[in-house]
C-alpha cells in the first residue's frame, strides 16, 4: 500500500503564498502522473494542477499564472506554490497520485486533505 501525506495548508491572507506538499511513501515501483485537487464547501472536488512522470504540466484556468506544480522524483513529493492567493481559493487541497506497485499494477491514491483558507 502507498500513503500520501500532505503539508503546508493554513490561514493566510489575500495575495498572500503557501506552498503545499505531498510526499508519497509505501510500496512504489514507480510514479505516473501526480496532481492536486481542491474541494471548497458544498462544490464538487475540481483539478488544479497535475504533473507527468517526465514533467509536463497542466493547470486549471483559475490558477494558471498563479500556481506552479513541481516535483522531487527522489523524494517522491510534489509540490504545490500557490502565489497571489485570493478568497476563492478557499478549498481542502488533495493530492492524487497514479502509482505503480509492479510494471503490471498501477493504483490511484488520495492524500488525506489539506485546509487552504485565504481570508482577511
Amino acid at each position: 500500500q502507498v500513503q500520501l501525506v500532505e503539508s503546508g495548508g493554513g490561514l493566510v491572507q489575500p495575495g498572500g503564498s503557501l506552498r503545499l506538499s505531498c510526499a508519497a511513501s509505501g510500496s512504489i515501483f514507480s510514479i505516473n502522473n501526480m496532481g492536486w485537487y481542491r474541494q471548497a464547501p458544498e462544490k464538487q472536488r475540481e483539478l488544479v494542477a497535475t504533473i507527468t512522470r517526465g514533467g509536463g504540466t497542466g493547470y486549471a484556468d483559475s490558477v494558471k499564472g498563479r500556481f506552479t506544480i513541481s516535483k522531487d522524483n527522489a523524494k517522491n513529493t510534489v509540490y504545490l506554490q500557490m502565489n497571489n492567493l485570493a478568497p476563492e481559493d478557499t478549498a481542502v487541497y488533495f493530492c492524487n497520485a497514479d502509482i505503480a506497485h509492479t510494471i503490471y499494477v498501477s493504483r490511484n491514491y488520495w492524500g488525506q486533505g489539506t485546509q487552504v483558507t485565504v481570508s482577511s
